[in-house]
Parts: C-alpha cells; sequence; structure tokens
C-alpha cells in the first residue's frame, strides 16, 4: 500500500507535507521513500516516527541516497526508528551534500558514540541545518555541546548573510531611486529645450511675416514713386520713415537675440546647478555612510567601555570579598577555584581554536578538492578531443591509402589486360601470316582458311570490342571511385569543420570555467582573509585573557604575601605577648610563691 501511495505522490505537485508515523514501513517501503525523494519537488516536511526504519540497512540507505539527491525538504523526523550508528554515517554522508534539510528529529534512537561523531563531521560541512535532535541516543555530552556550537554557527551565518543581502537591497533600492530622479531631470531639461526651439521657431516664423510685410510696403511705395513722380518729398519722407522702422526692427531682433542667449546662459546654469545639487546628495549619501560607520565604531567602543567598566567592576568585587576574607583557608580555596576555571577557560580557547582551524582546514581543502577535480576534468575532455583529432586524422590517412591502392589496383589491371590484347593479337597475327603462306600452295584450301580466318576475325573483333567495353567498365568504375573519394573527402573536411566548431565551443565553455574558477579563487581569498581576521581577533582576545590572567595571578601572590606578612607580624606579636606575660608572672609575688611552692 505505502508503495502505491509513493508511486503516486512521485509525480505530485501539490502536496506540501507528508505524515506516515506508526505505519511499519519495512524495506520496500523505505525503497520507495528514496524514490520519493528523489523524484517529488513539492514535499516540505516529512513525519517517519516509529516506522523501524534502521532495522533494513538496505533500505535505509536507499533511502539516504534519495534525500542526498533531495533538494527540497525542510523537515524530516526519524524518532523512534531504531537507527544505530551505520545508519547515522549514512544519513550524515547524505546531510554532506543535501543544501535544503534545516530541521531533523533524531530522538530516541540508537545513535551511540559513533554515529554523534559521523553527525558531528557532516555539520562542518552543512551550512543549511539549523535544528538537530539528539536526545535518547546515548550520545555523550561533549559532542552533544559540539552540535549545539555547529548548529548556532549555522544559524549565526544565515543571520549575517540576511543581513547583507537586506543591506544590498536597500543600497540597490538607493542607487535605482537616484537613478531614476536623474533620469527625470534629464527628461525635464530636454523638454525646455524643445520648448525653447519651439519658441525660436516662433520668433523666426513672427519676424519672417514682418520682413515679408515690409517688402510689401516697400514695394507699394516704389509704385507710388514711379506713379507719382510730383510727389518726390512725399516719398523721401515715407522712405525715411521705413528705414527707420527696418532699423528699429534690426535693433528688436538684436535684443530678441541677445535675450535667447541669456535665456540658454540660465539654463545651463540651471543644468549645472542641478548637477551639484545630485553631486551633493551623493556626498550627503557617502558621509550618512561614513557616519552610519562611525556610530558603529563609536558604539563598539562604548561597549568595549562597558566589558572594561565590568571588569574593573568584577575586579573591585573580588578584591572587596578577599578583604572581607579573614582566614588563610577561603583564600587558599578561592585561588584553587580560580586556577581550575583559568585552565577550563584555556581548554575551552584552545578547543576552539582547533576546532577553527581544523574548519579552515577541510574547507580549504574542499575547495581545493573542487579546483582539482574541476581540472582533472578539463584535462581529460581536452585529452579526449585530441585523442578524437588524432583518430579523425588517422581514418583520412587510412582512406586515401585505401584509394591510392584502389588505383594502383586498377591501373595494374589495365596494364595486364592491354599486354594480354597485345600478346593475343600478335599471336594471331604471326597465325594469319603462316595461314597466307601456306594459301600461296593451295588456293583452295586458302579460301577455306579465308573464310575460316574471317570467321576468326569476327570472333576477335567481338573479343576485341568486349575487352574495350571492359576498360570503358574500369574506366567509369576509377571514375566513381574518384568521386567516392571527392565526396568522402568533401565529408571529411565538413567533421572537421564541425569539430572544429565544437571544438571552439567546448574552448569557450573551458573559459568560462575558467573564469568560474577565477570567482572561485576570489571567493577562496575573502575566506581566508575572514579567516585570518577571525585568527587575529581570536588571537588578540587570548591575548588580553593572558593578560587578565597575569594581573590576577600578580595580585594572588602579592595577597599570599600579605598574608605571609600579617601572620608573621601575629606570630611575632604572640611571641612578644608570651614573653611579656612570663615575665609579668614571673616578676609578680604570686609568681615567687608558686615557684616556692
Amino acid at each position: 500500500g505505502v508503495r502505491l501511495l509513493l508511486h503516486g505522490l512521485c509525480s505530485n505537485t501539490t502536496v506540501k507535507s507528508l505524515d506516515l508515523k506508526g505505519n511499519n514501513l519495512r524495506a520496500t517501503g523505505a525503497e520507495a521513500l528514496g524514490k520519493l525523494l528523489r523524484q517529488n519537488k513539492s514535499i516540505r516536511s516529512l513525519t517517519l516516527e516509529w516506522n523501524s526504519l534502521g532495522m533494513w540497512e538496505e533500505g535505509f540507505s536507499f533511502f539516504c541516497q534519495g534525500l542526498r539527491a533531495n533538494s527540497f525538504l525542510q523537515r524530516l523526523d526519524l524518532r523512534n526508528n531504531q537507527i544505530n550508528h551505520q545508519g547515522a554515517a549514512e544519513l550524515a554522508m547524505a546531510l554532506t551534500q543535501n543544501t535544503s534539510l534545516q530541521e531533523l528529529d533524531l530522538r530516541w534512537n540508537n545513535v551511540g558514540l559513533l554515529g554523534g561523531r559521523a553527525l558531528l563531521n557532516c555539520l562542518h560541512s552543512n551550512k543549511t541545518l539549523k535544528r538537530l535532535e539528539l536526545a535518547g541516543n546515548n550520545v555523550p555530552g561533549d559532542i552533544l555541546k559540539a552540535v549545539e556550537q555547529a548548529l548556532d554557527h549555522n544559524q549565526d551565518r544565515e543571520a549575517i548573510l540576511s543581513e547583507a543581502q537586506n543591506q544590498v537591497n536597500i543600497l540597490s533600492k538607493e542607487v535605482l531611486s537616484l537613478k531614476d530622479e536623474k533620469n527625470k531631470q534629464f527628461m525635464d531639461f530636454v523638454d525646455t529645450v524643445d520648448k525653447q526651439k519651439e519658441e525660436r521657431a516662433r520668433s523666426e516664423k513672427m519676424s519672417a511675416a514682418r520682413v515679408s510685410q515690409l517688402q510689401e510696403a516697400l514695394d507699394e511705395q516704389y509704385s507710388i514713386m514711379n506713379s507719382l513722380k510730383t510727389k518726390l518729398q512725399m516719398t523721401e519722407a515715407a522712405l525715411a520713415l521705413s528705414e527707420q522702422k527696418v532699423h528699429n526692427l534690426g535693433e528688436l531682433l538684436n535684443a530678441m537675440k541677445q535675450e535667447q542667449s541669456s535665456v540658454a546662459e540660465c539654463h545651463f546654469r540651471e543644468l549645472q546647478q542641478q548637477k551639484q545639487e545630485g553631486a551633493d546628495r551623493e556626498g550627503r549619501l557617502l558621509h550618512d555612510l561614513s557616519a552610519a560607520s562611525e556610530k558603529n565604531l563609536l558604539l563598539r567602543n562604548q561597549v568595549d567601555e562597558l566589558e572594561r567598566k565590568c571588569k574593573v567592576q568584577q575586579d573591585q568585587l573580588f578584591q572587596v570579598k578577599q578583604d572581607l576574607t579573614n582566614t588563610a583557608a577561603e583564600l587558599k580555596l578561592r585561588a584553587v577555584e580560580a586556577e581550575e576555571r583559568l585552565e577550563m577557560e584555556k581548554r575551552r580557547f584552545k578547543q576552539s581554536l582547533e576546532d577553527m582551524e581544523s574548519l579552515r582546514a577541510k574547507e580549504v581543502g574542499r575547495v581545493a578538492q573542487q579546483m582539482e577535480a574541476s581540472e582533472r576534468s578539463m584535462h581529460s575532455r581536452i585529452q579526449r578531443l585530441e585523442a578524437i583529432r588524432v583518430s579523425l586524422d588517422e581514418e583520412l590517412s587510412q582512406v586515401k591509402a585505401a584509394a591510392l591502392a584502389e588505383r594502383g589496383r586498377a591501373e595494374e589491371e589495365l596494364m595486364k589486360v592491354r599486354s594480354q590484347a597485345r600478346l593475343e593479337e600478335q599471336q594471331r597475327l604471326e597465325h594469319l601470316e603462316e595461314k597466307l603462306r601456306l594459301m600461296t600452295e593451295s588456293r583452295d584450301e586458302a579460301q577455306n582458311c579465308c573464310l575460316k580466318q574471317k570467321e576468326m576475325v569476327a570472333e576477335a573483333q567481338a573479343k576485341a570490342k568486349q575487352l574495350s567495353l571492359y576498360a570503358d567498365g574500369l574506366r567509369r568504375r576509377l571514375d566513381e571511385l574518384q568521386q567516392d573519394l571527392d565526396s568522402k573527402e568533401e565529408e571529411k573536411v565538413t567533421e572537421l569543420n564541425k569539430v572544429k566548431v565544437e571544438l571552439q565551443e567546448q574552448i569557450g565553455h573551458l573559459e568560462a570555467e575558467r573564469t568560474a574558477q577565477d570567482g572561485l579563487r576570489e571567493k577562496i581569498a575573502a575566506l581566508e582573509r575572514q579567516l585570518k581576521a577571525l585568527s587575529s581577533n581570536h588571537r588578540e582576545a587570548l591575548l588580553d585573557k593572558e593578560g587578565e590572567i597575569s594581573l590576577l595571578l600578580e595580585k594572588l601572590r602579592m595577597k599570599e604575601a600579605e598574608i605571609s606578612r600579617m601572620r608573621e607580624e601575629e606570630a611575632q606579636r604572640a611571641s612578644f605577648l608570651q614573653n611579656a606575660i612570663l615575665a609579668y608572672v614571673q616578676g609578680s609575688p604570686l609568681g615567687t610563691h608558686t615557684s616556692r611552692k
């Protein structure tokens, strides 16, 4: 039943959560689950509690292979499934390549020490798992703590990535808004320029109309001058007036030109002001960013100062407690406890440093292995292509050699046939000559022999025709062979061109992969820089802690010296008091009486 159900769900695209709790799934069910995880792309949550999947090793291995290939499942519940350390190791192998699972519940199984170590090792390469429940699995406490630290590291990493992505989105939005504003300003400027051009065209049209009107008036005046010679003075006055008008119009035109130039300068100044405003805005944004970074630095400095103050207050409290302690035993106990704490902190810091170094070494090794694998695959591809090219060249040479051999054979056959035909013709001619000599002896026999010879000549001619036809067939065959050779050579040339094109495409892909490898190298360099920064920070913190430890040890030594000095002073005082009491007792009359008694 489970097999049929899961087979139907393989092609389903709507089911998001699947609960199969307590269904007694066996090996076939585990295999069907592995197939479902390989093919289904919609299920995000899978609950398999109380199914004893760990009892069937082969089926559970199929299930782990499906989990390894799945990239959509986010939550997996495997409580009470009798999973031992081998099943946990297979799960760890699957988790090293899984990039989608965020929650895994393995409570109340039998993972043990080895399974816990395998899961802890897989968390070094898995960066997406946020929650891993291992209660009731006989896993030691230190491994559980290490697992929690690794999960916390994954959560912190995801939080940092999300914050960085949010900051990038905010900055990209601001940049887009600035680009939109600049585009709007540019479009406004273009609109103003178009409007100015339209106004200029209108003013030019008006001036042309006015000039045409003036020309018409001048024509009328010239006609009046021609028709009315008697009124020369009036026409001269009209001409003077018209000249004054033309001068006024020229002055108006000059004024218009000056106004247009001044308007263009104003617009140019406005554009420059807008550009300066945009640059000022960009500078303000950069200043705001620098101010924000400075605020972050100030906040960090304040946090450091608060931490120092807390340390100072802790030292003061420790001193007050030391002053309150009056006995040497309490001081010794506190010194022993402080030494134990310091040793524990040293061990913790050493363990954290070793874990960080191992993580860095593993990540660097993994990236180096990936780079080496990609380079090996590239070399293998290049070698295969070179082998293909060499084999093609060899095939071409073989085909050419076979064609040449066939040509030689055909020519040899032609020579043999021609030589045979010549020999036969010579032999026949010799026979004919002998027969002609015999025909001189007897005509009758000669006539019969002539008839026979005619028949033999006819047969020879037929054979010669057949030989000529055979030679023509051989020539045709040679022509066909040459055509076949030409066609094969053309096909080989086309195949070589195709291979060259494919090689060029593969070279392009290889160059793209090289660029990707360069990007990976840059990422590796960035990661190494981050690791160096983290290591330097850890070293600084260790140096600070060691300085604090040295200060505490010096304070302890000072206190011990004071305690020893106080003891010596008290011993001296006690000795002085004892001597004084003895002296007093010996000097008193009671002392003498007691001594006499």
